[in-house]
């Protein structure tokens, strides 16, 4: 899927000793499961970030699996020195898949000579803004009340998001890599 220039990807890389599921680039027949997860995590594939909307199905990407059963999803986009983190789903709950997938897609833009590592994330999100700041990703940028202009682009997006907090912010993300 995407352009994904990974020849060889060894998950042994990202995925510590022991753990039940493993980490690989996405792949032409993983389409159908990454459209479900897109519609379900995301209400769409159409992903917003930073004034435009992207089809994340059209991404690379990594996959976590369990028993031949997905159960994380990281798509990305590279533009030139610069690698975003499109989208982000562990569905497993904690357990390391977000890392290892974190991990995967680090290793990637590193290896395509990425200098920066960064995403968009939305004010009601705090899990998302916990988790990557655990990881070393710094707050840049806050585009404050962004998201009504968003939702004229994809109107899917929900006034009200986790905790039922209004969405209004976009919050940029980055490591630099």
């Amino acid at each position: 899927m995407g352009d994904q220039k990974t020849a060889e990807f060894d998950s042994s890389n990202v995925v510590p000793c022991g753990a039940n599921f493993d980490v690989r680039p996405l792949r032409e027949d993983d389409r159908p499961w990454v459209h479900r997860v897109l519609n379900q995590y995301w209400a769409s594939p159409l992903i917003y970030s930073k004034g435009k909307v992207t089809d994340a199905l059209q991404l690379p990407g990594f996959a976590a699996v369990r028993d031949e059963t997905p159960v994380g999803l990281l798509t990305y986009r590279i533009d030139g020195d610069e690698c975003e983190i499109v989208t982000h789903n562990s569905m497993a709950g904690s357990g390391g898949i977000g890392s290892c997938l974190l991990a995967a897609v680090r290793n990637e833009a590193r290896e395509r000579g990425c200098k920066r590592l960064w995403l968009m994330t939305t004010n009601d999100n705090t899990p998302a803004l916990r988790f990557y700041q655990k990881r070393d990703f710094e707050i840049v940028r806050v585009d404050l009340d962004v998201m009504n202009e968003a939702r004229r682009l994809k109107p899917d997006i929900p006034d009200l998001g986790l905790d039922d907090i209004p969405i209004r912010h976009e919050i940029e993300l980055e490591y630099r890599l």
